[in-house]
């Protein structure tokens, strides 16, 4: 059983979920509209009464979270906590409030596992379909067929800010709901020709405003009750008759969502006209619905974070041979330094696979290369704490230790590290470093013992090992070196 948790801009959201062996099936949802992008001040920062109402909403997902036993859970955080520049001083507190920790996702990554939860609800496995998600603070355009992903965008533009900055007060009219669509359109001009209609042949609209706005039209007989353009165009204007959010009186519109589907009807309308569509389906899946199975497949043994590190790897042309046998290695010596758990194991496995691709950029310093592309890339499936974790571990791999700083005073990582600078200095020296060659310990000293006959079979290694030893006394840790 699974637990993905979304800490959107609009709502906080949970689905608990379990496999039945075809599909996963909800057995718990749950829903805080606490409207955490409205609690951005103007200089960009979280007030302390917004921090204050999405720890007292985490700590009610926590309780619902211990009444079953579940195998996994992935809390994930998008656009508000993305940009709020107070982000990383309030998780700390935000985790000790949910109980696990919370991931930032970027936009893209978002925007795939909105696919994977649309994807999984649908029955056509060949179908090209074109995913749009309106959230509450930014908004994501997906290509894709069938399970595959093809292209995804996100876009800084939600909800929250259309509202407030069109229309103040709640106050609708003709001219402020034009101004609205013409800003909207002028986000998505750019991009509008990568999602032409050749592209694709059905059209779904995955978030909670989208389907606020559908069971609008449908309930309310609007247009021609499908959430075509001419529906949407029929709702704007019962909306301008209106005239203001407080005086909305729709069936199936909780009113809690009217502030969001007024701006996301503007933001709709923005992307339909720019991109030709004329109607959307509404879906009842989306980013929960994906991350669980994103949870299922890590534990089957499908995880998308392998592809995304092979196919990077190909992209910038890593010699596999090498990248292999260094990631080989790297993870047989950090296991016998008997690390306090695998936390870091799969991170660094995928950080030997890619220690050589700054080459792509220059073979000086690539190791500084390597670590700002690993960082900054869009590898789909890893959130952006896990790819500063390979970043580090990248940079690490060779020169100096002081760049890393605090980070080292983790043991576990600083065993991560050690693991990874030796299993490079192992293969360009040419040794096989399995448990008979090599044998390695790491507490409150690096204990280091090799067979004599393989520096003499190598006498390089004497040479590089002893450099390894100096750098590591530089930062106060003792390096012994033993020779069987």
């Amino acid at each position: 059983m699974f637990a993905a948790v979304d800490l959107g801009s609009n709502s906080f959201r949970l689905h608990i979920g379990r496999h039945d062996g075809e599909t996963i099936r909800v057995v718990k949802s749950a829903r805080d509209p606490i409207r955490l992008a409205a609690g951005l001040d103007s200089k960009g920062y979280l007030t302390d009464q917004a921090m204050q109402t999405a720890l007292e909403s985490l700590a009610k997902f926590r309780g619902i979270l211990q009444g079953y036993a579940l195998d996994a859970v992935r809390v994930v955080a998008t656009n508000t906590l993305r940009v709020a520049k107070n982000a990383p001083a309030f998780l700390p507190a935000a985790e000790k409030a949910i109980g696990y920790p919370i991931e930032i996702i970027s936009g893209e990554e978002e925007g795939r596992l909105i696919y994977m939860g649309v994807a999984s609800a649908l029955p056509a496995p060949s179908e090209k379909r074109l995913v749009v998600d309106i959230g509450g603070g930014s908004t994501e355009l997906i290509l894709g067929q069938g399970q595959d992903i093809q292209r995804v965008e996100s876009f800084s533009i939600g909800t929250v800010k259309q509202s407030e900055t069109f229309f103040p007060g709640g106050r609708i009219d003709a001219a402020a709901f034009e101004t609205a669509i013409l800003s909207a359109r002028s986000v998505f001009e750019d991009a509008a020709s990568s999602y032409d209609h050749q592209y694709w042949t059905h059209g779904y609209g995955s978030s909670g405003t989208i389907r606020a706005m559908s069971e609008a039209i449908t309930r309310n007989a609007i247009g021609d009750g499908e959430l075509s353009l001419q529906s949407l165009e029929e709702l704007k204007a019962r909306l301008i008759r209106y005239g203001s959010t407080g005086n909305i009186d729709l069936v199936g519109v909780k009113p809690e969502r009217i502030a969001a589907m007024v701006g996301g009807l503007a933001i709709l309308l923005a992307i339909m006209q720019e991109i030709g569509i004329t109607t959307l389906k509404a879906v009842e899946a989306g980013l929960r619905m994906g991350v669980l199975w994103d949870l299922q497949l890590r534990a089957t043994k499908r995880d998308r974070r392998e592809q995304s590190v092979r196919d990077f790897c190909r992209r910038f042309h890593v010699d596999h041979e090498r990248a292999t046998k260094v990631a080989g290695t790297a993870l047989s010596l950090y296991m016998q330094t008997k690390p306090s758990d695998d936390g870091y194991a799969k991170s660094l496995y995928w950080s030997g696979l890619l220690h050589e691709v700054g080459m792509a950029v220059s073979h000086t310093g690539y190791h500084k290369h390597g670590a700002y592309l690993v960082e900054n890339a869009d590898l789909p499936g890893f959130t952006t704490r896990e790819q500063r974790v390979m970043s580090a571990m990248v940079l690490a791999h060779k020169g100096n230790l002081r760049k890393l700083g605090e980070t080292l005073t983790d043991p576990d990582f600083a065993k991560a590290v050690l693991s990874l600078r030796l299993a490079v200095l192992f293969m360009h020296s040419r040794i096989e470093a399995d448990a008979g060659e090599v044998r390695l310990r790491m507490k409150n000293k690096i204990e280091l013992e090799l067979r004599r006959d393989r520096v003499i079979e190598h006498p390089t290694i004497s040479y590089w090992l002893e450099k390894e030893r100096e750098l590591w006394s530089d930062i106060g840790i003792d390096f012994m070196l033993r020779f069987g």
